[in-house]
């Protein structure tokens, strides 16, 4: 009988990691504390699982992760993690760099890997809470690991308990902090991240929700933040989608400490100042005798206008004839800065991934914790973060392979 590995947690990182230490002849055991495995990931990317991104740069990751990650790329990547999803059964598909499974479906993916457990003989203990990991003081050399309902002897224990980040549903309640402080680890603090933000009371904001490319950036005082492009999703107490959530990670902090942040969207990112000066030139040929909402009906979404006129405090029936060129070119200039007063994000539970966490720097390049052997750390449990696209789900699957591997491989 090979090692026995136990793994706390059986999200994406942690059911990796069984696959790897199982493979590799391992006795290997998952506790986990839903009542199924994998409930987060089969709700990721929309329901549409996006696995990794063939653009995969260790600058995509945060700042305290970038060089940690530049190795374990090096060690698993994105090839690997497609041959690996091969080698249950899940073929994937490129858009644009990002790797989806073929049929479309998170649920595929988890029951792929559900499959590959049960055919290694990996046991599954459901509605389960890790509590704690301590050394088995009868042989020294063991790890007792204790449970709501009971404890366990392993040679080696993987801790992929997942972070803070995610509906009440999947229960990420950040359980896996404490017991790595427990065993001496540091810890980063942790924030939401990969999430929206709500606005100030006052602001005025679309009646119904609008979806539009645009640019946002994020001041603090005139200092920029951030900026980055894509669709903006603008609702009715806040602002999300993708430029908002890839810039959230730079700026949540600044939100959680209640500093003034402002952001400034710009709804024609894509010209530059000269072709935006000629593109207004040939609107303001239009004075004429047209309402400022016919004046506006071609130019942009209709709720992004109405929303526009609200906060300049213009009525959309004044003619055009009447409002002078400067201030119909101020109508026009307001398009490329509508700005927004953030209050707060929407939270850990509409968040995507938590920044911070347990520090790097207690844990080897083959994700053991210092000066405990025995016991590996996988996944979201870690000050690792990344931007959407699959490089959150690419570390879990980086880490849970390392884990497992190096978990299994321990001399006896």
């Amino acid at each position: 009988m090979g090692k026995k590995v136990y793994v706390a947690g059986g999200g994406a990182a942690g059911m990796c990691a069984a696959v790897y230490a199982a493979r590799n002849g391992a006795d290997v055991t998952i506790i986990e504390k839903n009542t199924r495995l994998g409930k987060k990931l089969s709700v990721t990317g929309n329901g549409r699982c996006n696995l990794t991104n063939l653009d995969m740069r260790p600058e995509y990751y945060n700042k305290a992760a970038e060089g940690r990650m530049k190795t374990w790329l090096s060690l698993y990547g994105p090839e690997e993690t497609i041959r690996f999803f091969k080698s249950i059964g899940v073929i994937v598909k490129s858009e644009d760099g990002y790797i989806y499974p073929v049929s479309g479906q998170a649920s595929t993916v988890v029951s792929a890997l559900e499959n590959e457990i049960k055919r290694l003989k990996v046991k599954v203990i459901t509605e389960s809470q890790v509590k704690a990991v301590k050394r088995d003081e009868s042989d020294g050399s063991s790890y007792l690991l204790i449970t709501n309902k009971d404890k366990y002897r392993a040679d080696s224990v993987i801790l992929a308990l997942g972070s803070l980040s995610g509906a009440k549903s999947t229960m990420s309640t950040g359980d896996g902090y404490y017991i790595c402080k427990q065993l001496g680890m540091g810890y980063k603090d942790t924030y939401p991240a990969l999430v929206g933000f709500k606005c100030e009371a006052g602001d005025v904001m679309p009646d119904a929700g609008v979806r539009a490319g645009a640019r946002i950036s994020f001041f603090l005082g005139d200092e920029l933040i951030t900026s980055e492009s894509g669709e903006l999703q603008i609702s009715k107490d806040g602002i999300s989608g993708i430029p908002v959530m890839q810039a959230s990670r730079e700026v949540i902090k600044f939100v959680t400490e209640k500093k003034p942040i402002v952001a400034s969207a710009d709804f024609f990112p894509d010209y530059d100042d000269s072709d935006f000066e000629a593109l207004k030139s040939d609107m303001l040929k239009l004075r004429d005798d047209r309402t400022l909402e016919e004046f506006l009906l071609g130019f942009a979404n209709s709720n992004i206008n109405d929303m526009v006129l609200k906060k300049m405090k213009l009525s959309p029936s004044m003619h055009m004839k009447n409002i002078a060129e400067s201030m119909a070119s101020c109508i026009l200039d307001r398009y490329r800065d509508i700005r927004f007063n953030i209050t707060d994000s929407y939270g850990y539970l509409q968040s995507q991934v938590t920044t911070g966490g347990m520090s790097l720097g207690d844990i080897g390049d083959d994700m053991s914790v210092a000066g405990n052997p025995g016991i590996f750390c996988a996944g979201e449990l870690l000050d690792v973060d990344g931007r959407c696209g699959g490089y959150n789900l690419q570390f879990a699957w980086t880490s849970g392979s390392i884990a497992g591997t190096a978990a299994s491989s321990m001399a006896d």
